[in-house]
């Protein structure tokens, strides 16, 4: 480091005055136009490409003098033991110090730490106390978990009404987990009017989002036409997704619609390797088993041989490579003695050569005259 400010001032020796109040001309105009420049984060840049100690050695300058987000990163280090051995009592130490200058991400992060006793002793009362703060701050996954905990009633006032104003602020900041919270509070009443299409909104928002509940969730809702217009082939697809994702639930309905072929194509090989797949789960259906009974052996063992390598393809259903295609007419089989020739034949034969005979004169005579010059 000392070398680079060397070098740094060496170069900057070698500028000449009007070239440095040019420079100072040209910032105070940038900054006219745009406004002040952000002070670049080198820490944060270095932790981001990955450079995790040296994030560490340009935050801790910073992180001793009371820079909070200095010590923020170095807990995240610490906590997820990033480029040094992971210890979640030196994490706690840095968030608890972020914390008190202010940092909301930090405050967060040690409420879970006491919630679940990571680093510190278990302490929910804590926990809630730093979720509120938190969440007074403006964190919006603090207002999230704030809201379960009055949902819950426990550790703070159970105020379903406050739950629910809390859980929108997050929903509608896109976090999964609420859209999907908040849907169902608007389908049960939970805290607000019941709303059944704004609830399927919600929902549908979370399936969106990848949320495997919320696929399930929304399927039914299209399957049954609640707060939506009904669509079973559009149920029968989010409950396909949900199923691709290892969800039992959504593996035995999907399996339901297969058997019967209702919003999709009847399949009953397919609905036996899910049902197959959800049994492996401890989920057993005896109506499903009834919609199966038909099903040929061979399929059924065909299903179950998929559901054994699933989600692969089983070694059986690799298909060969076709042969490649033969350009021309087929050749014989060079060893096919039925295809060889009866004699040798001479490919650039000769002219045959015709010997006089003395009881032909006439072949005679026309020798004599073609060797005749002309």
């Amino acid at each position: 480091m000392k070398l680079i400010r060397a070098v740094v001032c060496v170069a900057l020796s070698g500028l000449c005055l009007p070239a440095l109040a040019q420079g100072n001309a040209a910032d105070a105009i940038s900054s006219e136009v745009f406004g002040p420049r952000k002070r670049i984060d080198y820490a944060f840049g270095a932790f981001q490409r990955g450079y995790f100690l040296t994030a560490l050695e340009l935050a801790l300058p910073r992180a001793e003098k009371g820079d909070a987000a200095a010590q923020t990163l170095i807990a995240e280090i610490y906590a997820r033991g990033l480029g040094v051995v992971q210890s979640y009592e030196r994490a706690a130490g840095w968030y608890q110090l972020a914390s008190r200058n202010g940092d909301r991400l930090a405050t967060f992060e040690l409420g879970m730490f006491y919630q679940d006793g990571v680093g510190v002793p278990r302490n929910r009362q804590r926990a809630a106390e730093l979720f509120q703060a938190a969440a007074d701050a403006g964190y919006i996954p603090a207002k999230y978990n704030l809201a379960l905990l009055h949902v819950e009633g426990v550790y703070v006032e159970p105020n379903l009404i406050t739950a629910a104003a809390l859980m929108k602020e997050a929903a509608d900041a896109e976090l999964p987990e609420a859209l999907y919270d908040y849907g169902a509070m608007l389908l049960e009443g939970a805290g607000v009017v019941p709303d059944l299409a704004e609830g399927a909104r919600y929902m549908k928002l979370a399936a969106e989002e990848g949320l495997v509940d919320a696929q399930i969730d929304y399927a039914t809702l299209l399957y049954l036409g609640q707060g939506v217009e009904k669509n079973v082939a559009e149920a029968a697809l989010w409950y396909g997704i949900a199923a691709e994702s290892g969800n039992v639930v959504a593996q035995n309905r999907y399996a339901k619609l297969l058997a019967v072929g209702e919003g999709t194509t009847l399949d009953l090989e397919e609905a036996a390797m899910w049902r197959a797949l959800s049994r492996r789960q401890g989920l057993t259906d005896p109506d499903l088993d009834r919609l199966l009974v038909s099903i040929p052996p061979e399929a059924l063992a065909r299903a179950e041989e998929r559901a054994r390598f699933w989600p692969s393809a089983p070694p059986s259903a690799v298909a060969e490579a076709p042969p490649a295609a033969v350009q021309g007419p087929m050749l014989p089989t060079p060893t096919d003695p039925a295809n060889a020739p009866s004699q040798a034949v001479d490919p650039n034969p000769l002219p045959p050569v015709t010997t006089p005979s003395p009881t032909n004169p006439v072949a005679e005579e026309q020798t004599e005259v073609e060797t005749q010059d002309p």
